[in-house]
């Protein structure tokens, strides 16, 4: 499940379009286990575009994190700005009217 590199031009488009969403998931104290791993998968699967936010007493570095759960999900890493991640993975299934078209 590997998402392709995404170019600049489509990190400035997901970074405006992430902006004002709010964090959907969490990762805190226990760090990164199978549940939150399968929640970030689901929240993409539904979203495409996810925020997620890295608590401070997290266990490890919020950027090795991030680009942890992004391979490991499979989903581009857009952003991490503080604890906040910002993630993307394109979804086939969805509704064409529904999904993320990049430039």
């Amino acid at each position: 499940m590997k998402q392709k590199k995404l170019s600049s031009k489509h990190i400035r488009y997901l970074r405006g379009l992430g902006h004002h969403l709010s964090p959907l998931a969490m990762i805190g104290q226990h760090g990164l286990t199978k549940q939150v791993l399968a929640a970030v998968d689901e929240v993409l699967q539904t979203h495409e575009l996810v925020k997620i936010k890295i608590q401070y007493d997290s266990p490890s570095d919020r950027q090795n994190i991030a680009e942890k759960v992004a391979a490991q999900t499979g989903a581009a890493l857009v952003q991490t700005l503080g604890k906040t991640a910002l993630l993307y993975r394109a979804n086939k299934d969805k509704k064409a009217d529904k999904r993320i078209v990049l430039p």
